[in-house]
């Protein structure tokens, strides 16, 4: 079978989760506690990191390559444009997510708030919590700047950037930490990827100790 080891709220898991419901490929998810380092988890990826994707046999690592792979192995529905500026784009946004995004607001609100609890490495950084609050703005008005020229992030049509600005997201949004009335054409745009079908996993999640908010499986907000 299929097998995905995952974090349920890791934004890079929900970003293979959602190519991998998109592609209509089934697989196994299993909750991997990859901080605990444990010799089955670091023999799949010596890395030390989810996710990681066990499919037809092989071991995939690193999000963005698994996508990718996923993309060229099942292309309906393609999920990377055709012409190279298209593909450019769209691995630039997914860059800006994974590592500014990440680094700016994702491991300062979300991995201060829930990781340290879940690996019992102390109490949240206050100071980091407010720095991610204050730099989120700047990216929300970014997607709102990309979005009032494009239909969707990288162009005309969904892509991979959408997927992964919407794990990073959804992430947030679990813990309430995303202001959707900053931006119209965002909270549009959010609630018109959440309300696809590849959404349906990551809306039914349920971390112990961390409730979601009432809005965050509601496809209307």
């Amino acid at each position: 079978m299929n097998r995905l080891y995952h974090v349920p709220l890791s934004p890079f898991c929900r970003k293979v989760r959602l190519v991998l419901a998109e592609k209509r490929i089934e697989v196994e998810l299993v909750e991997e506690r990859y901080w605990e380092m444990q010799p089955d988890f670091m023999r799949r990826n010596p890395a030390g990191k989810v996710p990681v994707l066990k499919l037809d046999g092989r071991t995939l690592t690193e999000s963005m390559a698994i996508c990718e792979y996923v993309d060229d192995l099942y292309p309906d529905p393609s999920l990377m444009p055709q012409s190279a500026e298209g593909r450019y784009e769209v691995r630039r946004l997914v860059s800006w997510f994974d590592d500014k995004f990440h680094h700016d607001v994702t491991a300062n609100l979300l991995y201060e708030r829930v990781n340290r609890k879940l690996m019992k490495t102390g109490y949240p950084d206050s100071r980091a919590v407010k720095l991610g609050a204050q730099r989120i703005k700047y990216h929300l008005d970014y997607m709102a700047w990309l979005l009032d020229h494009r239909r969707w992030l990288a162009g005309d049509r969904m892509t991979l950037a959408d997927f992964a600005a919407a794990a990073h997201l959804s992430s947030l949004d679990y813990i309430s930490d995303v202001d959707w009335n900053r931006s119209d054409v965002v909270k549009d745009w959010y609630a018109k990827i959440k309300s696809r079908p590849a959404f349906r996993s990551i809306l039914a999640d349920q971390v112990p100790g961390f409730p979601p908010p009432a809005h965050y499986a509601d496809l209307d907000f």
